[in-house]
């Protein structure tokens, strides 16, 4: 491929170029050149009747391009995630063409050295998922090992393709009812190393670690055991009077907790979201994959209250954070809209309970389907496979439901 523009002296906008986001959805739905310009060497270009992202940057003295993939499946705000994460990879003294080879070359090579035991997969798993930097902190990655080391030890010489139920069974039931949370992410983690067998073909039928149908009928439900007051939640009958009385009060704690219960999102991704992530035109919030929980990028339909809010906080911006604090480049802390929601009616819930209050919502007082539900709370669903070959996230579908959440919030008399 030739150069990006020809008409710029060549390493003018590769990895050192200050200027970034010069593009927006508009400019490129608007634009019919064939080379549109981003930043930081990302360009979207024309190819034949496709658009794709690409990344141009400099290794070793040479000049290199990276594909990011086609505009129709991804999109400005996780192009721009992916040339960082391209970026943060050449800071470090890597090609980020030559670390993705060797990463997709590190599967394959375990998959054909034999017999693959769930120990060897297991191990393979965890060491893909940290250099693709899908854990946002060593904790996870050290937490992953220990359970795949130490907790599922006897599964490790076990070939993949032969764990059963029982096998299963025999590394949780020890820790069960007494530490409560361990077996818990010990189940979901050898569930999740499961699942990805599968979809690389090292199993088939059923997953043994699967909770419903399976494992529910032999260990007590989780909330039955570990259930605490924690994330109470507000009955959605008595939601519309509380979001009443809370737009009475001009406060940047009270504007977060209505902007958290509209979005239904967890309270430390709105307090750390910042104007870069917001397309208000498209009325869309788009969390990047090291904020969010599940470490995948989140989109978040916004409804038209949920714009205002935005709106309303832009004109007192203050940094670059939507719910500023009163420090200099910091978010608002983790109390204040602990706070607004015990002056305003809502003491004894929890910021954190408003998610269950709107899952209720759906279940009880809506026609949405509950999968639908899962994903505007960003939690994953059905099995690996099924999300393997899922290319939507019904963003259009949630965007309704949002609508209708927001409709609610306000029904009010």
């Amino acid at each position: 491929m030739s150069e990006p523009n020809s008409g710029e002296k060549a390493g003018k906008d590769t990895m050192g170029s200050h200027t970034r986001n010069v593009l927006t959805v508009k400019k490129i739905a608007s634009s019919k050149g064939k080379k549109l310009r981003d930043g930081g060497g990302l360009w979207l270009v024309t190819k034949g009747s496709g658009r794709y992202w690409i990344l141009d940057y400099r290794f070793g003295g040479k000049r290199r391009q990276m594909g990011l993939g086609p505009y129709h499946s991804v999109g400005l705000a996780e192009a721009r995630l992916k040339a960082e994460a391209a970026r943060s990879i050449l800071r470090s003294g890597q090609d980020p063409v030559e670390h993705r080879r060797t990463e997709e070359a590190s599967m394959a090579a375990s998959v054909a050295d034999g017999v693959m035991t769930f120990g060897k997969y297991a191990d393979a798993f965890v060491d893909n998922a940290v250099s693709a930097g899908r854990w946002r902190g060593k904790k996870t990655e050290a937490r992953w090992r220990n359970m795949m080391t130490n907790h599922a030890a006897q599964l490790r010489e076990k070939e993949v393709a032969a764990v059963g139920v029982q096998d299963v069974i025999s590394v949780v039931r020890p820790l069960w009812g007494k530490k409560q949370e361990t077996a818990e992410k010990l189940r979901e983690a050898i569930e999740r190393v499961l699942d990805a067998a599968k979809v690389e073909g090292l199993r088939e039928g059923d997953n043994p670690a699967a909770w419903r149908g399976n494992l529910e009928h032999v260990f007590h439900k989780p909330d039955a055991i570990s259930r605490t007051s924690n994330h109470a939640a507000m009955p959605w009958r008595e939601l519309p009077a509380f979001m009443g009385a809370l737009r009475q009060v001009d406060t940047i704690g009270a504007s977060a907790l209505e902007f958290t219960i509209l979005t239904a999102a967890r309270s430390g991704e709105v307090r750390g979201a910042v104007w870069d992530e917001v397309d208000l035109e498209a009325k869309l919030w788009t969390i990047p994959a090291e904020r969010m929980k599940a470490g995948k990028i989140h989109r978040v339909p916004l409804s038209d209250r949920a714009v205002e809010v935005l709106q309303e906080m832009k004109s007192k911006k203050l940094n670059d954070f939507l719910f500023p604090g009163v420090g200099v480049r910091k978010p608002i802390s983790s109390n204040t809209m602990s706070k607004s929601l015990r002056e305003n009616g809502g003491a004894g819930v929890t910021v954190h309970g408003f998610r269950s209050t709107f899952r209720d919502w759906v279940t009880e007082a809506t026609t949405f389907d509950g999968d639908l539900a899962e994903m505007a709370l960003a939690h994953a669903v059905g099995d690996a496979v099924a999300r393997a070959y899922a290319r939507s996230d019904a963003l259009e579908k949630r965007r309704q439901l949002m609508a209708d959440w927001a409709q609610h919030c306000a029904s009010a008399k």
